[in-house]
């Protein structure tokens, strides 16, 4: 009989193989240290720690369910758990409301899939109450998303605390217009390369955007008055038809939506379609389009572009660095009751 720590093993050495898999495929590609950031998590932690056995079924079930009904659930994830990660770590800081937490930062607008980690939490304090952090059911749940709409499923070590603060100045989200080397700064921040980065704005192969961020790219970019020259005109034609210039209103809410993959538009599946677009000059944000101005990016775009399985393994790897970053274990945070409250602010408590 396969015990816990059998199973914890084996998943190590997994993670290993794909690493060492992903160096030789990429050998040529991109040179990167890999480093496999293990910490203080565990695999299966609320099961090796018999304290809430089957919360990872919990959490697919929901997923399953909220899936069903809105294919837009994995994309609303992607976002919330990066939206998380880079800010303060993963640590479910996103998820507090209030007038100056992290979700009401101008880059956060638009946010999503609160609801889905709000039904999923109800499930976990019925049958597990105060255990399951809010923080591990988002990264649990993001996992079983994006499964769903065709990527791998990678490992998720679990034990994470919640965050007992959010600001909203504490929000420091890059434009989706930077360069590439911004970009790349901005991800080395937060002990990330430049594989993750590649690997990780493959994210937007399903997903849509507002008009208004891509509007400059469509009508004034650099301030010229003009279009993004790096953009194919056919394909500028089409954004333009679907983002006219009163696309960028006062309120955010009324400009128009646009897929940021239009081929794998609203089947919301996760394929390497988005690189090729990159390679035709046919990426929809502007960070995307940056891949073109490095020769990394360019190496990970033919790479990904070519060969699917690749971006699915670099993918499983990229979302497990990320979910790694700055976690709260141990005596640090709390569980809360409630993910949109700490437990001290809980009118629920009171």
């Amino acid at each position: 009989m396969r015990g816990p720590e059998v199973e914890e093993i084996e998943m190590k050495s997994g993670i290993v193989i794909l690493v060492l898999v992903l160096m030789c495929v990429l050998e040529k590609t991109v040179a990167v240290d890999v480093v496999i950031p293990f910490g203080s998590l565990k695999l299966h932690y609320y099961k090796t720690t018999d304290t809430c056995k089957y919360a990872e079924e919990y959490v697919k079930h929901q997923v399953g369910l909220a899936w069903k009904k809105d294919r837009t659930v994995t994309a609303s994830l992607l976002r919330l758990v990066y939206s998380d990660c880079f800010i303060t770590g993963c640590d479910g800081s996103i998820l507090l409301d209030g007038p100056d937490t992290e979700k009401m930062a101008p880059q956060n607008y638009g946010l999503k899939g609160f609801d889905v980690v709000d039904r999923i939490k109800k499930v976990m304090e019925a049958y597990c109450p105060g255990v399951v952090s809010c923080s591990d059911i988002l990264h649990l749940a993001t996992k079983e998303a994006v499964a769903l709409a065709g990527a791998p499923k990678y490992p998720v070590f679990t034990g994470r605390r919640d965050a007992m603060t959010s600001t909203k100045a504490s929000v420091d989200l890059p434009s989706p217009s930077i360069s590439w080397n911004q970009a790349l700064e901005y991800f080395q921040s937060r002990g990330l390369d430049v594989l993750d980065l590649g690997t990780l704005l493959g994210a937007h192969s399903l997903g849509k955007t507002r008009c208004s961020s891509i509007y400059d790219r469509l009508y004034n970019y650099n301030k010229t008055g003009t279009r993004d020259p790096t953009l194919k005109l056919s394909f500028f034609r089409t954004l333009r038809s679907q983002c006219p210039k009163d696309s960028r209103t006062a309120n955010p809410a009324t400009s128009p939506f646009v897929y940021l993959n239009p081929d794998s538009g609203s089947s919301y599946n996760f394929s390497n379609s988005y690189y090729s677009r990159v390679l035709r000059n046919e990426a929809v944000l502007g960070v995307d389009q940056q891949f073109i101005f490095s020769s990394d990016g360019i190496r990970i775009a033919d790479e990904f572009s070519a060969i699917f399985e690749d971006f699915r393994r670099s993918f499983a790897l990229a979302m497990y660095r990320m979910g790694s970053i700055g976690v709260l274990t141990g005596n640090e945070g709390e569980i809360r009751k409630q993910c949109r409250f700490t437990n001290a602010n809980n009118p629920n408590l009171k």
